[in-house]
């Protein structure tokens, strides 16, 4: 009977349950629990590992550049990041509200490792992320248009929650590309959210956009109800590499 069980529970897909269930058999606990303590902790297993699993496709589809957490982010006093504020946008309230997150700063000083553990958390509390570089993905549109599916992919875009735009500003905008800018961030204005990198301060974003009505509607949009993290300090990139070659050389 245990195993015509088992094979049931394959069959529904209920594997958190499966395993949990041929656990409890193979070791002989199931006599340890009261029916209603058992069947609970049957329950319960198969709820933690759908949430695993849940987990799991919105980090897969979410494209990330590598794994980041907040846990392992650098508070030094020289980032000027703020804890506080971090740890409440952490809790994913900005996502919920359609709000955005602006983060600046020169080359290597964690811009997009910040993003990337913000895009982590989300997808951990459930929402639907994706990581783009802003270049890339211009060009990726500009072919679309060609090619007949610029709609699928600007839809594609607008089911995200969250969407992380790294590396803004890389390049000036032609006409097209500034176009389907200003489209991605009108179709989310109020309703899912964005974060941005750039090396660029936000108050050059305008020269970068070109034509100053695009400009001023895109930015109108982005600009007033965003939070901010102006990053500083030195390369962590650097700062890595340093401490690498000091601790070879204290090795030696």
């Amino acid at each position: 009977m245990n195993q015509t069980t088992l094979s049931k529970m394959k069959l529904m897909a209920l594997h958190g349950m499966h395993n949990a269930f041929k656990t409890a058999i193979e070791t002989g606990r199931t006599d340890h629990y009261t029916l209603d303590q058992f069947v609970a902790q049957l329950v319960q297993t198969e709820w933690d590992d759908r949430q695993n699993r849940k987990i799991e496709r919105n980090i897969h589809n979410a494209t990330f550049r590598y794994k980041a957490s907040l846990e392992k982010i650098d508070f030094n006093d020289e980032r000027n990041l703020d804890r506080n504020k971090l740890m409440r946008l952490a809790q994913g309230d900005y996502i919920h509200q359609g709000q955005d997150l602006l983060i600046t700063g020169s080359t290597g000083v964690g811009k997009s490792y910040l993003a990337t553990a913000l895009g982590y958390q989300a997808c951990i509390d459930g929402y639907r992320v994706k990581y783009y570089n802003t270049t890339r993905l211009l060009a990726k549109l500009k072919m679309a248009k060609s090619d007949g599916t610029y709609l699928k992919e600007i839809a594609k875009i607008e089911r995200q929650q969250l969407i992380i735009l790294d590396d803004f500003g890389l390049q000036a905008m032609d006409n097209q590309n500034r176009m389907a800018f200003l489209e991605i961030i009108e179709d989310r204005h109020g309703k899912g959210s964005v974060i941005i990198t750039s090396q660029l301060p936000v108050s050059q974003w305008y020269d970068i956009i070109g034509e100053k009505t695009i400009a001023d509607a895109t930015m109108d949009r982005l600009v007033h109800h965003a939070h901010r993290f102006e990053l500083q300090g030195e390369s962590m990139r650097k700062k890595k590499g340093n401490l690498t070659n000091d601790f070879l050389i204290e090795k030696k």
